[in-house]
């Protein structure tokens, strides 16, 4: 009788190789999952090295004999130094903020920086912490970001008060101008090229063309893993629910249709939720941030003409008063930033 119990005991039936198999696969099936979301995350936050000559040296203001300072300038929050080129236009009545994206150096932005320069506009252009030549903590995708950009204009107020201030972005640098802008009413004037409407949006894409799967069966967990190793959550980086505080002020939106990095219907989604006055100008066979190098010419009139208009010629859209009044709300309200 006891042999023949542990007889029974040491054959599992069909019912329990069943169950065990549907345990065992859903376990796997989670650890897949999480594993993805894991190299999701470290992906985004990991900090990059410089590790050739190639990204070690590269074009400065020497190169295209732009009179550019080195400055540096404290986050909104936060205890380290920003790196910027402040670049004074003699008589100039505007400044014009320039930020690259995800990964980005301030020296990427030399073309637009020298032009718009020459339009007759003082230049602060930054690279945000950890992303360009200096290499510290983990970065994220915009959440603390938009302390260093909030810190760019707190600069520019102090630098150069009387002037009105303007800002281009591009990729995470453009969200982070719509989403700062939102929340700095001294930013008179937009242009965000190649921005993403959400943080979930980019992630979604490079999932589908990656890996072929759909992004929700990951969703959820990246969420929680970057939770966990960013303090932060998706939701938290949106320009798509920011982008409609910005009007009165005017957004100029700058998207290709080939990007393979920021899906290209976000572009539409950011200009059907942005207030008046706004534009849309949508490249068919440009690749993500490529419309300067589509047409050079084409692209820095555009700019020109745009900062021209609503910086030079028309008047502020938000009085003075009313911009400090702005100010006073927000500081009341929960703060986007890392120390929020």
């Amino acid at each position: 009788m006891m042999n023949k119990a542990k007889q029974n005991w040491g054959r599992p039936s069909w019912k329990q190789m069943l169950l065990g198999g549907f345990v065992g696969g859903g376990i796997g099936v989670l650890g897949a999952i999480a594993g993805v979301g894991l190299y999701i995350v470290d992906t985004l936050i990991r900090p990059k090295r410089q590790t050739n000559f190639i990204e070690q040296y590269t074009f400065s203001p020497f190169e295209v004999n732009l009179p550019a300072e080195e400055v540096t300038f404290p986050p909104l929050y936060g205890d380290y130094e920003v790196s910027g080129w402040f670049v004074p236009s003699p008589g100039a009545t505007t400044t014009i903020l320039i930020c690259p994206g995800y990964r980005g150096r301030r020296s990427d932005l030399l073309g637009t920086c020298v032009n718009l320069w020459r339009a007759g506009h003082n230049i602060l252009a930054f690279e945000y912490y950890g992303h360009g030549e200096v290499v510290g903590k983990p970065v994220t995708l915009g959440y603390r970001e938009i302390n260093d950009f909030l810190g760019a204009v707190a600069y520019a107020k102090q630098r150069v008060p009387e002037t009105r201030l303007g800002a281009v972005g591009y990729s995470m640098g453009a969200a982070v101008a719509l989403m700062a802008a939102a929340r700095a009413p001294e930013i008179e004037a937009v242009v965000a090229d190649s921005p993403f409407a959400t943080h979930r949006s980019p992630i979604d894409y490079a999932v589908r063309r990656t890996l072929h799967l759909p992004f929700f069966l990951f969703d959820w967990m990246t969420d929680m893993i970057l939770w966990w190793r960013a303090g932060y959550h998706f939701n938290q980086v949106e320009p798509l629910r920011d982008i409609g505080r910005i009007a009165p002020r005017p957004v100029l939106i700058i998207h290709g249709l080939k990007d393979s990095i920021v899906n290209p219907n976000d572009a539409p989604l950011l200009y059907k939720a942005a207030g008046n006055p706004k534009e849309l100008w949508l490249l068919p066979d440009v690749d993500h941030c490529g419309a300067y190098f589509e047409d050079r010419v084409a692209y820095v009139n555009k700019l020109v003409n745009f900062f021209n208009l609503y910086l030079k010629e028309m008047p502020a859209p938000i009085p003075l008063p009313e911009r400090k009044e702005s100010q006073a709300a927000d500081s009341d309200g929960h703060h986007f930033s890392e120390a929020g």
